[in-house]
């Protein structure tokens, strides 16, 4: 028979996954993946751009080619092709979301013309930078 640790009893793996499982609280509004409109294909899959609602209608006069746009109470979400977060640093409040994941109550607010769903990433990337007031990362000086 094994001693039990100083403090309390020996707990199995199963007593431990069971207790993790209980502390859990399921989500009120599990993410899913947002769908592309009927008769519209997104062939280099698809990632969400996100900012606060407040801001959405400051970036989509800035854009000179709106993608799909979804809404939901708290954010604006913009497609944009899979990966387009390499190597570039979103500025915050916007959120990058891989796999376009979002709350279950967001819905489609724009949709354009055309079988394309996104949204360019790098003039969406210079309209948040220039509604939030900040400078993209590749202009900003670097120090030694």
């Amino acid at each position: 028979m094994t001693a039990a640790p100083r403090g309390g009893p020996l707990l199995s793996l199963d007593t431990l996954v069971r207790l993790g499982r209980e502390q859990r609280t399921p989500d009120v509004d599990p993410p899913r993946r947002l769908s592309v409109p009927d008769g519209m294909t997104a062939p280099l899959g698809c990632d969400a751009v996100a900012v606060p609602a407040r801001l959405g209608p400051l970036v989509t006069p800035r854009l000179p080619r709106l993608g799909c746009v979804y809404a939901d109470e708290a954010h604006w979400w913009w497609l944009v092709p899979a990966d387009s977060d390499y190597a570039m640093d979103w500025p915050a409040p916007a959120q990058y979301v891989t796999g376009a994941l979002v709350p279950a109550t967001t819905r489609l607010i724009h949709r354009p013309d055309g079988t394309v769903p996104y949204t360019p990433p790098i003039p969406l990337y210079l309209a948040l930078c220039q509604a939030m007031g900040t400078t993209p990362t590749w202009s900003r000086p670097i120090s030694a």
